[in-house]
């Protein structure tokens, strides 16, 4: 028998289309994921906000890079008065940066600022290595999260839109060529084209986008029968794991940024009969860009139209009041601009500090809280000694009587020719109970204020029940 000779090939995954952190043997041939060496640079102005906590915004970074699956082998930040046009850093701070990339076997630079198309083509030239800056470390991490057709399009629609301005970065090995008969300017042309193409993507993108939020408003406008919550907050905050404690069902919960990007909703049972359509949102971050929160603007809307935000804060991390103002910040402004921050006026909000089992004394933490927020809750999904409160059951508590404020119960007289108040009233209220009496219907419902409102200016006879 012939002597058999076996060989194994070690194959970087993007040559195939598998999801990071696959490990697939086929045959002979093993495919695993290359692992990145990812140096952070930090970059704040100086006597701004952002210097005082350059570490903690490091530290930040440093789990998006876990996110995107590079492993982080070292730091730098330089406070500068104004960012150069050239390296956004000083020429010093940038041989400093490559000896140092070097030393560590770097394989690419994470800067925690926003560069500009220059800036990266010129650190790059000088660094010999991929540079990419917090924007392009958040798309990469929504490129390879992103599960559902809606979040895959917000993804690429944002992607393309971030590259647009870029694309001269891609170009670059057609500087070689230098003109002559047959060959003038075919770098221009084809960038230009390159241009149009994406130009054309984006507008294809944002009607297919248009399409979804339009089906996503007939779902809410069929679902009006269960008051709305939506889940809002900083990403890591514990949203998923919430909605999960709340539901009882099997929601996909990781520690790292960004653990979900699709909407997933779960009606919960708050007590007393009462039930809560509770939708889980994409988390927020600070420097988030702007063209990524406007893509998802059709995920956002599922939480400017709930009729109640549970502003969900990691009580546990040391920079919670900040993170706060970041969701705040983005949620404020005008009805629906997401995009700019939007939200509803006088949204009712409740404010729930999650991961309550870290802290050394709840109690006294909750009692500090309450001074800014009355009505803030404290939960926790893990069991803990030390945390005195029920879980999540005064959030169920809470979310109970904001549905009673928000939906009281009452008596609409609807005579019995008028089919179209009645259809009204199963359509946008919730029915309890439907008598017929002296000649006309006495209907008894869950109603939101304002189309109590709208019925006592038609006239139609309301009372509201004690």
């Amino acid at each position: 028998m012939e002597p058999r000779l076996e060989f194994r090939f070690r194959i970087p995954t993007s040559a195939f289309r598998v999801q990071p952190g696959d490990l697939r043997i086929k045959g002979l041939i093993d495919i695993a994921e290359p692992i990145e060496r990812a140096f952070l640079v930090g970059a704040p102005r100086k006597g701004s906000a952002d210097a005082e906590r350059a570490e903690e915004h490091l530290d930040e970074l440093a789990r998006l890079a876990d996110t995107a699956g590079a492993v982080v082998v070292g730091r730098l930040f330089q406070r500068v008065e104004k960012p150069t046009p050239n390296y956004f850093i000083g020429e010093g701070k940038v041989e400093e940066l490559k000896e140092r990339l070097t030393a560590e076997q770097a394989t690419l630079v994470f800067f925690d600022e926003a560069l500009s198309p220059v800036q990266g083509v010129n650190l790059e030239k000088a660094l010999g290595v991929r540079v990419m800056d917090r924007s392009e470390v958040i798309l990469d991490i929504f490129a390879t999260r992103a599960r559902s057709h809606e979040a895959r399009l917000q993804v690429e629609l944002a992607q393309l839109e971030y590259l647009l301005p870029r694309l001269a970065r891609m170009w670059t090995h057609l500087s070689r060529i230098r003109g002559g008969i047959g060959l003038r300017g075919p770098g221009e042309t084809q960038l230009e084209t390159d241009r149009r193409v994406i130009r054309q993507k984006i507008s294809g993108l944002r009607h297919k986008l248009a399409h979804v939020s339009e089906h996503r408003a007939n779902q809410r406008q069929s679902r009006r029968d269960v008051p709305s919550a939506a889940l809002v907050g900083y990403t890591n905050a514990g949203k998923s794991s919430l909605l999960r404690a709340l539901s009882g069902d099997d929601v996909f919960v990781e520690d790292r940024l960004f653990a979900t990007l699709d909407t997933l909703s779960r009606e919960v049972d708050v007590g007393d009969g009462y039930r809560v359509r509770v939708t889980d949102t994409v988390g927020f971050i600070r420097k988030l860009p702007h063209h990524l929160v406007a893509s998802f603007r059709a995920t956002l809307e599922e939480a400017a139209d709930a009729d109640l935000l549970l502003h969900v804060i990691d009580a546990a991390a040391p920079a919670w009041e900040e993170q706060a103002d970041v969701v705040e910040q983005a949620i404020a402004g005008e009805p629906g601009k997401w995009e700019e921050g939007g939200g509803k006026r006088g949204q009712l909000t409740i404010h729930v500090f999650n991961k309550a089992d870290l802290l050394p004394d709840a109690s006294a933490f909750l009692a500090r809280v309450r001074v800014r927020h009355p009505e803030a809750v404290l939960t926790s999904t893990l069991p803990s000694s030390r945390f005195p409160l029920p879980g999540t059951e005064d959030l169920r508590s809470s979310l109970r009587h904001a549905v009673q404020s928000l939906r009281p119960l009452a008596h609409v007289r609807v005579p019995l020719s008028d089919g179209k108040l009645l259809a009204a009233l199963h359509r946008d209220a919730e029915v309890v109970e439907q008598v017929e009496e002296n000649g006309a219907l006495r209907v008894t419902v869950r109603v939101e204020a304002k189309l109590l409102g709208r019925l006592r200016r038609e006239g139609v006879e309301v009372v509201v029940a004690g």
